[in-house]
């Protein structure tokens, strides 16, 4: 990948106020979802969000991890597509790491809630979309 892609990617990510993540169901399916942007992000390759363990996304993730993540920039009319896997993080540390002043509203018994768990990313490829023209670039 080029510094200007690599760029032009982190850009776009800063940008975007919402992230579409992608799961699988279990009949091969796929399922959009929106999410709050990544809460970290390594370079454009691993990125971590928070969520509930409850959700339907969590329980795909945990058969198949299998998954995709869109950011768009609408005004831009431009956009990147990330393939790669999902993991589902319970352990002490990748809650603690993520957990942010605030979070108790949506996981009221705090950073151990059973209900609090954290998505880590890591793609393996992508697509970057921007002045009617398209790029494929691989991590």
């Amino acid at each position: 990948m080029t510094q200007e892609l690599e760029h032009a990617l982190t850009s776009l990510i800063c940008r975007a106020d919402m992230t579409l993540v992608s799961s699988v169901d279990p009949e091969g399916f796929p399922i959009t979802k929106a999410m709050l942007p990544p809460r970290e992000r390594e370079g454009v390759r691993v990125f971590w969000f928070s969520t509930n363990t409850s959700s339907q996304k969590v329980q795909a993730f945990r058969q198949n991890p299998k998954a995709s993540l869109y950011f768009v920039d609408r005004a831009a009319f431009c956009g990147a597509s990330f393939t790669g896997t999902m993991e589902v993080l319970e352990n002490p540390a990748a809650k603690e790491r993520l957990w942010q002043q605030g979070d108790t509203l949506f996981y009221p018994k705090g950073v151990t809630d059973p209900d609090y768990c954290v998505l880590r990313f890591t793609a393996i490829r992508g697509r970057y979309y921007s002045d009617l023209h398209s790029q494929d670039f691989s991590l």
